[in-house]
């Protein structure tokens, strides 16, 4: 029981849904039209979702990855690096694309530079990855709970502190990581997606 709702809990959380999760937040509250938030949704799944995906079965499929989970560090390299010039692709898309809330390319560009920092440390120690996923979730709930700060915003940061603290359990009890390695994960996602978004000037929710 415990190893199967670490296991849901790693899949339903897993590094490469969470962008989407975070950019329907985003866009369900900002984005004018129907279609157009459609659209923008349809962009950060394909790229941050369906492109890594794929790259990673294709290397699987040829042999270069041992398992769809990654346990092995060394075998890490390649969909790390994929994957973060798949986000920069969706960050170069969204910026690029009329009418999107301020917030979501630099939502995406944080991530973006959070996963080439988690490329170059995998080199020498293999982070969590959902540790990172789930830390720049953080980042952006709490931005987009400024700068009111109602009881919504407050619901939301408690539900993604718990949904942190459930991956992060859910790492350990499946031996994916040590508490070092979760810890560390967090505090990048968070860091960089703060300093990224911060610095882009985003501090309201639908600037």
């Amino acid at each position: 029981m415990k190893h199967a709702a670490a296991t849901f809990l790693s899949v339903v959380f897993h590094p490469l849904l969470v962008p989407t999760y975070l950019a329907a937040l985003v866009v369900i509250g900002s984005t004018p039209t129907q279609s157009s938030g459609s659209l923008t949704l349809g962009v950060v799944a394909g790229c941050t979702f369906g492109l890594p995906a794929l790259g990673t079965g294709l290397l699987y499929y040829r042999g270069r990855l041992e398992s769809f989970m990654l346990q092995e560090r060394r075998q890490r390299y390649g969909p790390l690096l994929l994957t973060a010039c798949c986000f920069g692709l969706a960050t170069y898309l969204v910026t690029n694309s009329p009418g999107v809330p301020r917030l979501l390319p630099l939502l995406l560009g944080g991530m973006t530079v959070a996963v080439l920092l988690t490329f170059l440390i995998t080199f020498w120690w293999k982070i969590s990855a959902h540790g990172v996923g789930m830390g720049g979730a953080l980042a952006t709930l709490l931005m987009l709970g400024r700068p009111s700060w109602g009881w919504a915003a407050l619901f939301g940061l408690a539900l993604g502190l718990t949904a942190a603290a459930a991956v992060a359990w859910a790492r350990l009890a499946l031996q994916a990581h040590t508490r070092a390695q979760v810890w560390a994960g967090l505090l990048l996602g968070l860091t960089t997606g703060l300093a990224v978004i911060l610095l882009g000037g985003a501090f309201s929710f639908g600037s």
